[in-house]
Order: C-alpha cells, then sequence, then structure tokens
C-alpha cells in the first residue's frame, strides 16, 4: 500500500470544497477506494458527535455523546487511538459483528483543537500504525480546510428541534416543561420571545416563566397580565378557530385586536400556533421585535414543536392524576394512610397533635340503613371536619370510619380546643364523634403516638362516647 498516494488521493480535492460536508463526503469516498475498512467521519454539533459521512456499514451510529465510546474518548483527548483487538476494548461501540480493529484519529483545526474524529475499522489483516499515521495526517489536512470553511456544520433546525424534544419527554415537573419549550420555541424559531397561554378549568393563564427571559418576552407577559383571561382566551380561540398564524413582515399593517397586547410590549413579528385541544388546551405565541418574515418551515416546525409540549404536558398531569388517585381515598377525597405515615414520620415533639377520630354508631347506620347511607354519611362528615380545621391542617381517613387529623400547635390545649371544634361539626351532621388527642414525646415513634391517641379515643368510647381525651404528657 502506497500510502503517500492515499493522502495525495484522498486530499487533492479537498480545497475545492465548499462545505465543511462537501470536504468529509470527499474524504470518505476517496479513501474508501484505497481500504476495505468501514469510515466515519463524526463533528461535534451543539452537544454531540454526528456522523456527517459514512461508507456502508451494517449500522452507524448518526450521533454519540460526549466522550463515548473510543470515538468519543478520542475526540475528549484529541489523541489517536489504535486498538488492535476491538473486543478488548471497553469503549467500544459494535457496529459490525465481524469488525476486529479500529484506527480513529481527532480531527483538528490549524490550533489543535479538536473538531471531530475520522474513525476506520477493519475486519481482516492491517498494518495498523501505519494506517494511524496516515489517518492523522488525513485529519489534519480536513480539520484545516473545515477550519477554513468555518467549523463543524450549524445544528439544523430540524436537529434542534429533536434535541429539545428529548428535553420535553424527560421534564420531571409542568415548570420544566414550560422552561424546555419555551427555549426550544426561541431556538427553533430564533426568534426572540416565547409565552404559552393556557386555558385552565376556572379561568386562562399564562405558562410558568422561563428561568431567564428576555426583555421584549417580559413585557409581553406583563401585557398579558394585564389585558386578563377574557384577552388570553381570545387568542386561544383565534388560534384554534383559524389555525397556525405568522405575520409577513411588512411595515405599516396593524395587528388585529386580539394581538394588540404584543404590539404595546414592542412585537413586530408573531407566529401563533394552538396547542393541545381547542376545549382545554392553549396556544403558543413566538415573537421578536424586529421586523422579520418567518417562512412557512419555520411555522410548521413550532406546531410539531407544539404538539410534542402538549403530549407531554397531558403526560405530566396523568401522572399528577394517578398520583393523587393513588394517596386519596376515592370516597371522600381526604388522603389516606400511605401519605398519612409520611406526615407523621415529620411529627415535632411537643407541637405536632395527633387526633384520632371515630364515628359513634357507624356500624348501626350501616346494619340499618346500608352501606350507601353509611358512604353518604362518611363524606359529609368529611366536609365537615375539614370544614372545621385550620387552614394547613390535614385530615386523613386511615380506616372504614376512622379518621386522624394532624395539626401544629403550641399547647396541649390548643389541641383540645380544635378537637372539640371537630365534635361541634360533627354534632351540626346530626352525628358524634369520639376523639382522641397526643402529642410526640422526644424520641417517641409516630406508631407509638397514634397508639396513645388511640387509647385516649377508646377513654372516650368507654365513658359514653361524643367527647374529647388527651392522652397524658
Amino acid at each position: 500500500m502506497d500510502h503517500e498516494r492515499v493522502v495525495r488521493d484522498v486530499t487533492v480535492r479537498l480545497p475545492m470544497a465548499s462545505t465543511a460536508l462537501e470536504a468529509c463526503q470527499w474524504t470518505v469516498s476517496a479513501l474508501a477506494r484505497h481500504t476495505p475498512a468501514t469510515i466515519s467521519i463524526l463533528l461535534q454539533v451543539h452537544d454531540r458527535l454526528r456522523c456527517v459521512a459514512a461508507t456502508g456499514a451494517w449500522q452507524v451510529f448518526s450521533t454519540v455523546p460526549p466522550k463515548t465510546g473510543i470515538v468519543g474518548r478520542v475526540y475528549d483527548s484529541a489523541e489517536a487511538a489504535t486498538v488492535p483487538d476491538v473486543t478488548a476494548d471497553p469503549d467500544y461501540l459494535p457496529v459490525r459483528p465481524d469488525v476486529t480493529a479500529e484506527v480513529c484519529v481527532p480531527v483538528r483545526d490549524r490550533a489543535g483543537r479538536a473538531l471531530g474524529v475520522l474513525d476506520l475499522q477493519w475486519s481482516g489483516p492491517v498494518e495498523l500504525e501505519r494506517w494511524r499515521e496516515t489517518a492523522q495526517r488525513l485529519g489534519d489536512r480536513l480539520g484545516a480546510r473545515i477550519g477554513a470553511l468555518g467549523g463543524p456544520p450549524a445544528e439544523s433546525r430540524s436537529e434542534k428541534l429533536l434535541r429539545h424534544a428529548a428535553a420535553m419527554t424527560t421534564a420531571p415537573t409542568e415548570w420544566d416543561l414550560m422552561t424546555a419549550a419555551i427555549t426550544a420555541a426561541r431556538d427553533v424559531s430564533a426568534l426572540s420571545a416565547a409565552v404559552l397561554i393556557l386555558a385552565g378549568r376556572r379561568d386562562t393563564r399564562l405558562g410558568a416563566p422561563t428561568g431567564t427571559p428576555g426583555a421584549l418576552e417580559a413585557r409581553i407577559r406583563a401585557e398579558l397580565g394585564d389585558a386578563g383571561p377574557v384577552a388570553l382566551g381570545r387568542m386561544i380561540a383565534r388560534a384554534h378557530r383559524h389555525g397556525s398564524a405568522y405575520t409577513l413582515g411588512e411595515a405599516g399593517h396593524p395587528p388585529t385586536e386580539d394581538y394588540l397586547p404584543l404590539t404595546r410590549a414592542g412585537a413586530r413579528t408573531l407566529v401563533a400556533v394552538p396547542v393541545g385541544p381547542p376545549d382545554g388546551g392553549g396556544a403558543l405565541l413566538v415573537a421578536d421585535e424586529r421586523l422579520l418574515r418567518p417562512d412557512p418551515t419555520t411555522v410548521n416546525l413550532i406546531e410539531l414543536l407544539a404538539g410534542q409540549a402538549w403530549t407531554c404536558l397531558d403526560r405530566l398531569r396523568t401522572l399528577a392524576r394517578l398520583r393523587e388517585q393513588a394517596s386519596s381515598d376515592p370516597l371522600t377525597g381526604l388522603r389516606h394512610t400511605g401519605p398519612f405515615g409520611q406526615r407523621i414520620a415529620r411529627a415535632t415533639p411537643g407541637r405536632t397533635a395527633l387526633l384520632a377520630i371515630d364515628v359513634d354508631g357507624f356500624k348501626d347506620v350501616n346494619d340499618t340503613y346500608g352501606h350507601q347511607a353509611g358512604d353518604r354519611l362518611l363524606v359529609g362528615l368529611a366536609r365537615a371536619l375539614e370544614g372545621a380545621l385550620r387552614q394547613g391542617d390535614e385530615l386523613y381517613r386511615t380506616g372504614g370510619d376512622e379518621f386522624v387529623a394532624v395539626i401544629e400547635v403550641s399547647r396541649p390545649e390548643e389541641a383540645v380546643r380544635i378537637a372539640e371544634r371537630l365534635t361541634e361539626a360533627a354534632r351540626r351532621t346530626g352525628r358524634t364523634i369520639s376523639v382522641g388527642v397526643a402529642l410526640p414525646r422526644p424520641g417517641e415513634t409516630p406508631e407509638r403516638t397514634l397508639r396513645r391517641a388511640d387509647q385516649a379515643l377508646y377513654a372516650v368510647k368507654r365513658h359514653g362516647r361524643d367527647g374529647v381525651h388527651l392522652s397524658a404528657a
């Protein structure tokens, strides 16, 4: 193999390449005429190594996270790697089952900065060291040409959309999702501001702001906030009734009345797309102070983004409902034993009071009038007890006719007064309850505190029911 000829043949056309992609594709095509190796060139594009040229193979990794695989190791270190046995290298990314050896070299610019890698993989005998030297010469010449052309190719808008879609899919909360969606809208559209308007059960509202909104976005949020829910609702209705819309970038044409709050904020360019269903979704508004002309492709990408954002938002809301259902009593809507155990585990000795509550004569109601009547009694009583508690007090249903209230007090007498308020509220429903009160002692387990509250409850039962008893401190 005449390696000097390889270098000449591969690099002869590089000066004529007008783009980095063209230079990479010519390099791979010319090099493939001299070796049966599987060849690929990966360049740094945003936060990934992206394959921009390759010869045919069973599988080509389109993107590789930094520091992943031999290619990531070479890019990160800017040092070539010669791997005579890929099965012995823990970083090897399998492309074909018959590959035995690999040479990977950094593609560096004239300053020595790694722009990407040139990777060759063989399935037969090969002079690895000689090929490493040749590949490095090719990598350096390719890197110099890419640098002269302005560096690796910029991330395309579709690639940006894909990256942002992945971020939205993994967003753990609605706030994180809103931030990811708004950031994505700005990035994909190249406009400076984006806001989400969502239709709620009670009124229409602005979606959560991003962590660092720009000046225009802050003004838009202020104007939309002053405009009120009715004006926001008209924007949503317009988007869902007529579909996506965008400005033409022409001066001298007044906006429709629905968009006046945006122009007051200084917006001169707007893309508006519907989000989710008409009866419960919203609208995504992307704007800029500059007078621009968004193209239809930009609008299409924003529509795709809005669809992905709604899918992720709907998933988060569904998960929240399932978690709430899992932690709530389906009859009364009160939280039950799972969250109750977590709450009393945080009880503060001398300050957190546990009120064990039992409905007097509940079995007689079930036996006489049936379980449906018993259920109605429990629901009505739960609402009455909730109404008698203070803001921040918590009521749990822990059994059939058993409840526990967890309250924060400064003195035991305060807990007794609240327990007496509960008994009064129960009497107003036509029923009575027995309440046992206990405050955690230092070093006492929550279970033991609850047991003392139950014992105080049974003391009330023994003395005629319909009353309150405080466990000894």
